[in-house]
């Protein structure tokens, strides 16, 4: 039974009558990747202009400012939605046995993908033994990110943790 016998499918009698892709319906000048602005002009992603004059969803309306202090160096302007650590770490200084499997599988991959050794090897080849050298001697440059129910949040250098 074929295909045609029941009406559907790859019959050739279907013409929809809009241009195909053979038939050159991209237009040749079109820029994909430009916005038109209100007056009808285009910007590109270099944000220019908002096209819609709208913030963004953290409240940055776009451009590229910065803020100075004075001595000509920049200086990040802080964002409106933008939520800073905690001055005060209210979380308990020792890391916690899903932080160390976590620490331990990130470096370990790490170390895998041939990032440097930050301890000297004494005939180590497995990437978990190193990882786990590291953090003994606190060597492994990770910061651990700990949130809050309230959603603020804690980061914690894995060389300040006690890992007993």
């Amino acid at each position: 039974m074929s295909d045609d016998e029941y009406g559907g499918g790859g019959g050739g009698d279907y013409d929809y009558g809009g241009p195909s892709f053979a038939e050159d319906a991209l237009d040749d000048g079109y820029d994909l990747l430009a916005e038109n602005n209100q007056d009808g002009e285009q910007t590109g992603l270099d944000g220019e202009q908002d096209p819609n004059q709208h913030p963004g969803a953290d409240g940055y309306a776009g451009g590229d400012q910065e803020m100075t202090d004075g001595q000509g160096t920049a200086a990040p302007a802080p964002q409106q939605g933008e939520r800073q650590p905690n001055k005060v770490r209210i979380t308990t200084r020792y890391l916690t046995k899903y932080e160390r499997a976590r620490i331990l599988g990130t470096r370990a991959l790490q170390i895998s993908m041939n990032a440097p050794v930050l301890v000297p090897l004494d005939g180590e080849t497995d990437a978990l033994q190193i990882a786990i050298k590291e953090l003994s001697q606190r060597k492994i440059p990770l910061i651990i990110r700990r949130y809050l129910p309230d959603g603020s949040f804690e980061d914690w250098s894995v060389s300040e943790l006690i890992t007993d």
